[in-house]
């Protein structure tokens, strides 16, 4: 007969004391310490340790909480070298998605990072003289030559762009801008605070829907020191309205000796019509309008990464890099890499289409994502029921960040129903796709979650893991 202070039930209750020591416990995971060294393990050890000794403190760890140990190790271990950043799938429609990373970068950007990541490179060395270099010549010339601009330079986002044109070309003076583009993007980031934070005082012309020439004409004074258009891509005035475009303002601009800036935002740049895609505004038509300064963006419409281009002639280009700012607001080397490989790429227009990422989405065809679709029904309905039904169906996809927001894609993909119509049987799906190795990213609407197929490209990445689905359904 077992001792009275003997648990005889494997479930009973188990007290502090019950808890192994913590040179036991990494004894027994030996090999966890030699993957991972001491300090990790015995850290999480320590940790797993006290909430053990927590909950038997409570009353609410049983003995057979204690099986297992070194496994229960190894999971805290793994979880806490898991990184924060992962690769999911994006089946929300939104091909550009600000918050799942935007635009995916080329195979041949992917590989030039693994390239010069992994060794010296000449980032800022001249390899013909044999001298200090200037990380701007490495993308300067293929930006001029796609863009036909006379000199060009990079920062680290669009926004830092807008920010050291304006600075460097009228801090201390006025830009006039147009009350119709006095725009908010993403976190809040609106265009007045970008005049204050360079030092330009900002003035308004015109009204929200419409502005005319003279109202910039009015506006010019001795204190002006620029002229600032913003392309509003990420919404759309309609109606009763009426704007200068930069043909018409820019003899307006240099008639009183002032720089025109445009902010193009989504950075297309080749014409998206000639892909059955709407039309965007090109870098290309800017400059040939007399703009002398446009930025815009290298992780939109161009495929590329996160990066603020800057095009325009060589006296405003020149003044933007020299001006302070730049330095603190300049590419590192390898968003650099990736944008250098990515413009290389638009060197051949006949292939663009197959090796960007971003327009083979956009573009791919609505009957390929529909029979995609219709492929991937039986598995995906097998691994959600019985608490779920799916249907295939016509979606509509939509480009993203900000770019044409209006306009839709058509697209198809699956819609699932939770069987007892409740909006938390749905949300607990989507938190367990969310929960998978590689966490799927749909959208509710409608009381479906919806799975969008167009930016599913290699379907083994979803189907490979409907079986860990299940069970956390089950």
């Amino acid at each position: 007969m077992a001792a009275p202070d003997e648990s005889v039930v494997h479930g009973s209750k188990a007290s502090p004391k019950d808890l192994p020591a913590l040179d036991r416990l990494l004894r027994e995971a030996a090999p966890l310490v030699a993957e991972h060294g001491h300090t990790l393990v015995a850290k999480e050890a320590r940790a797993l340790l006290d909430a053990l000794r927590t909950q038997a403190l409570a009353g609410a760890l049983t003995r057979s909480d204690l099986d297992g140990l070194p496994a229960a190790l190894a999971a805290r271990v793994q979880a806490r070298m898991q990184p924060a950043m992962r690769a999911v799938l994006n089946l929300t429609g939104t091909v550009i998605h600000t918050n799942l990373g935007r635009s995916l970068l080329a195979d041949a950007a992917l590989q030039q990072v693994l390239a010069l990541m992994g060794s010296p490179n000449n980032l800022e060395f001249d390899l013909a003289a044999g001298g200090r270099g200037d990380r701007d010549e490495l993308i300067e010339g293929l930006l001029c030559e796609l863009t036909g601009a006379e000199a060009a330079t990079v920062v680290n986002n669009n926004a830092a762009a807008v920010l050291l044109g304006i600075a460097a070309l009228a801090r201390g003076k006025e830009a006039i801008v147009s009350r119709g583009e006095l725009v908010e993007i993403g976190g809040a980031f609106r265009m007045p605070d970008v005049m204050s934070a360079a030092g330009a005082t900002l003035v308004e012309v015109g009204t929200t829907n419409r502005t005319h020439p003279r109202d910039y004409e009015q506006a010019i004074t001795p204190r002006t020191g620029l002229i600032v258009k913003v392309h509003t891509s990420n919404y759309q005035v309609q109606g009763f309205t009426a704007a200068v475009d930069e043909a018409t303002l820019a003899p307006i601009a240099h008639a009183a000796g002032l720089p025109l800036m445009t902010d193009l935002g989504s950075g297309a740049l080749v014409d998206l019509a000639a892909y059955g895609l709407p039309a965007e505004p090109l870098p290309q038509g800017m400059l040939a309008a007399g703009c002398d300064v446009v930025t815009f963006s290298g992780d939109k419409l161009l495929g590329g990464p996160q990066a603020g281009l800057i095009v325009g002639s060589r006296a405003a280009v020149g003044r933007i890099r020299k001006y302070p700012m730049k330095r603190a607001l300049r590419l590192s080397k390898l968003p650099l890499a990736a944008l250098e490989a990515t413009l290389r790429l638009y060197l051949r227009p006949e292939r663009l289409a197959r090796d960007l990422p971003t327009l083979r989405l956009l573009t791919r065809p609505q009957d390929q994502i529909a029979a995609l679709a219709q492929r991937l029904l039986p598995e995906i309905a097998a691994a959600v029921a019985p608490r779920f039904t799916v249907e295939a169906l016509a979606l509509q996809s939509q480009i993203g960040s900000g770019s044409l927001p209006v306009e839709r894609l058509p697209s198809a993909g699956l819609a699932i129903t939770a069987v007892d119509g409740r909006g938390r049987t749905l949300e607990a799906l989507a938190t367990a796709l969310r929960g998978l190795p590689r966490p799927v990213i749909g959208r509710v609407q409608d009381n479906r979650l919806l799975l969008d197929l167009r930016c599913l490209e290699e379907p083994a990445l979803l189907t490979s893991q409907l079986t860990v689905l299940k069970e956390a359904l089950s």
